[in-house]
C-alpha cells in the first residue's frame, strides 16, 4: 500500500543556456573570413503539471534533485546549439509549491492552473557573428549562456473538498464518512486512526452532491505542531465549510463543550481565516444518551452556538438519526456560499527575486589594504566572461560599471585618481575621463561602437 505523503522538500534547477561560439569562416581564397560563431541553445524549463491519477506526494518523499537539460553550445558555420529539454514534474491536484526558506507561495496547482513554468531555462548566448562592427570586423568574444535558475521548494498537498470533518479523535468522523459517502476509511478505537485525509463523495436525491474530507483527529496544541497538527490543519484551508463532529455522550470522559472550544481555538491559532468558514455542529453518538431529545449538554451547545449562526444537528451514525437532515442542510448551504475555489495567490516570483539577488552589489573601502572593494554576483559573472585584455572588452566592462551605478558609488566614497579598486582577484587603478567621468584605467573609451555582450 503506497504511503500517503502530503509534504515534501525538493531541489529544482532549470537548464543553463548554451554558450555562444567564437569562430571565423575558413574559405578557399578568403584568408580573413568574417565571424561565423553560432548561438547557444536555450536551457530547459522546470514545469509542474497536475496529474489526475496521483493523489499523494509519495514520489517526492525522500526529496531529491530535479534538473532540466542544459542548452548546447553554439558551433561554427553559424550553427545554433540544441535547446535543452524541459523537465515536467507531475503532482496531484491541490499541490501548493512554496519557496522553502520564506514559505511564500510560488504556485497553487489547483482550479484552472494545470500546468506552470516554475523556473525558466537560461537564454543561449550570442555567437561572435553578432558582434562584428565597422571598426571591429573580427570580434574574438561571444556571449556565455545565461545561468540556470535553482531553488529549493516545499510541496504541500492541500486536499480539494467542499466540506471538512473536524473534531477530536474517536468522535465518529470516520464512521460518519463511511455512512454518508463512497469512502471506505479504516475504523478502530484508537487515536489518529485516520493518518491521512480521506475523501468521499456524498450523493443526494434531488440535491447537489459534494465532496467531504475526513480531516484526521486533532488534539490541543495542534496549531503549534503538537502531534501531527500542522500536517492535518493544512487540509482544512481549501474547504468551503466544516462539519464539527463532537461526542456528546462523552465516551472518552471529555466535556463536549470544552472539545468544541478547543478545536475552534486550534483552527484560529493556525489560521484566523478558518474561523470565518461556515460551520455546522454534529452532536454525535446521541444513541448512547438515555434521552437525547432532552439532553442538557445538547441544549447547552445549542444555546451557545446557534445564536452565533452555527446550526446544531443531533446525530447518530449507528442509527442514522439526524444524518440525512444534516447532509441536505450542508448541500443547501454550499449553494448559498459564493462558489469560488479556494486557491492561494502567488507571493514569490523566482525570476524577479533571483534577478534582484544577481543585481545586488556592495562598494566599500578596505582600510587594512587601502583599497576600494566592489562585490556582487553579477560583477563576478561579468569578470568571468569579459576579456579584460582586449580594449573593447575592457571598454564594455567599464560601461557596465557606469550603467549599474558602481562608479557613482565609488565617487560617493571620495575615491581619488590612482586609487586601487579590487574585484575578485583583479586590481585596477582608478582614473577619471574628462569627457565621460568614467573609469578607464588608461584605455581610450570606444564604447559607442560596442555591442554589450553579456548584459543580462
Amino acid at each position: 500500500m503506497p504511503v500517503f505523503v502530503d509534504k515534501a522538500r525538493i531541489f529544482i534547477q532549470s537548464g543553463k543556456g548554451g554558450d555562444g561560439h567564437i569562430s571565423f569562416r575558413r574559405e578557399k581564397y578568403v584568408p580573413n573570413g568574417g565571424p561565423d560563431g553560432g548561438d547557444g541553445g536555450k536551457g530547459g524549463d522546470i514545469i509542474f503539471k497536475v496529474d489526475e491519477g496521483i493523489n499523494t506526494l509519495s514520489d517526492f518523499h525522500y526529496g531529491g534533485k530535479y534538473k532540466a537539460e542544459n542548452g548546447e553550445d553554439g558551433n561554427k558555420k553559424r550553427m545554433h546549439g540544441k535547446n535543452g529539454a524541459d523537465l515536467i514534474i507531475k503532482v496531484p491536484e491541490g499541490t501548493v509549491i512554496k519557496e522553502a526558506e520564506s514559505g511564500k507561495v510560488i504556485a497553487d496547482m489547483s482550479g484552472e492552473n494545470r500546468e506552470k513554468v516554475i523556473l525558466k531555462g537560461g537564454r543561449g548566448g550570442n555567437g561572435n557573428m553578432h558582434y562584428a562592427t565597422s571598426t571591429m570586423q573580427a570580434p574574438k568574444y561571444a556571449q556565455p549562456g545565461q545561468a540556470a535558475m535553482a531553488l529549493e521548494v516545499l510541496l504541500e498537498l492541500k486536499v480539494i473538498a467542499d466540506v471538512g470533518l473536524v473534531g477530536f479523535p474517536n468522535v465518529g468522523k470516520s464512521t460518519f464518512l463511511s455512512k454518508v459517502s463512497n469512502a471506505k476509511p479504516k475504523i478502530a478505537n484508537y487515536h489518529f486512526t485516520t493518518l491521512s485525509p480521506m475523501l468521499g463523495v456524498v450523493d443526494l436525491d434531488d440535491a447537489r452532491g459534494f465532496v467531504v474530507a475526513d480531516i484526521p483527529g486533532l488534539i490541543e496544541g495542534a496549531s503549534e505542531g503538537a502531534g501531527l497538527g500542522h500536517e492535518f490543519l493544512r487540509h482544512i484551508e481549501r474547504t468551503r465549510m466544516m462539519i464539527h463532529v463532537v461526542d456528546v455522550a462523552s465516551t472518552e470522559g471529555r466535556d463536549p463543550m470544552e472539545d468544541i472550544e478547543a478545536i475552534n481555538n486550534e483552527l484560529k491559532n493556525y489560521n484566523a481565516d478558518l474561523t470565518k468558514k461556515v460551520q455546522v455542529i454534529a452532536a454525535n453518538k446521541a444513541d448512547m444518551l438515555p434521552d437525547a431529545d432532552n439532553s442538557e449538554i445538547i441544549q447547552k451547545i445549542r444555546d451557545k452556538y446557534e445564536p452565533l449562526g452555527v446550526k446544531v444537528f443531533v446525530t447518530s451514525t449507528l442509527t442514522g438519526k439526524g444524518v440525512k437532515e444534516l447532509l441536505y442542510y450542508v448541500s443547501r448551504t454550499l449553494q448559498e456560499i459564493k462558489d469560488e475555489p479556494v486557491t492561494f495567490a502567488q507571493e514569490y516570483f523566482p525570476e524577479e527575486m533571483m534577478t534582484k539577488e544577481d543585481d545586488a552589489f556592495s562598494v566599500w573601502f578596505d582600510e587594512s589594504e587601502n583599497e576600494y572593494v566592489i562585490e556582487g554576483p553579477r560583477i563576478e559573472k561579468m569578470l568571468g566572461y569579459t576579456n579584460l585584455e582586449s580594449e573593447k572588452g575592457f571598454a564594455f566592462f567599464q560601461k557596465f560599471l557606469a550603467d549599474t551605478g558602481i562608479l557613482d558609488e565609488l565617487e560617493k566614497l571620495h575615491i581619488g585618481e590612482g586609487d586601487t579598486v579590487r574585484m575578485y582577484g583583479y586590481s585596477f587603478e582608478y582614473y577619471r575621463n574628462a569627457d565621460t567621468a568614467q573609469y578607464t584605467d588608461g584605455f581610450e573609451d570606444e564604447t559607442e561602437d560596442f555591442t554589450e555582450e553579456g548584459d543580462e
